[in-house]
């Protein structure tokens, strides 16, 4: 499926970034936050070379790429400690 948006020359011929391509930026994050569209996916939609670029776009736009929570963070460094105090 594709989807076809038109957008007038007035829009389009603005001053500032082209607005093409910032509908897809905002289609591409929205889509990664409620979880329709994968890096993969991100990656082919805005053309990047490599996921680095998805990451360091999604870093920019403070979308979290990493499903890491606090807690498991705070366990993993129980765990850790406990380890090397051994």
């Amino acid at each position: 499926m594709s989807i076809r948006l038109e957008i007038s020359d007035g829009i389009l011929n603005a001053p500032g970034p082209e607005i093409s391509r910032h509908v897809l930026e905002m289609v591409a994050i929205e889509g990664f936050r409620t979880g329709q569209l994968t890096t993969a996916q991100i990656k082919d939609l805005l053309g990047f070379e490599s996921r680095s670029e998805v990451y360091d776009f999604l870093a920019e736009h403070k979308v979290p790429w990493v499903d890491y929570s606090i807690e498991s963070a705070e366990s993993e460094r129980s765990v850790l400690k406990a380890l090397l105090s051994k």
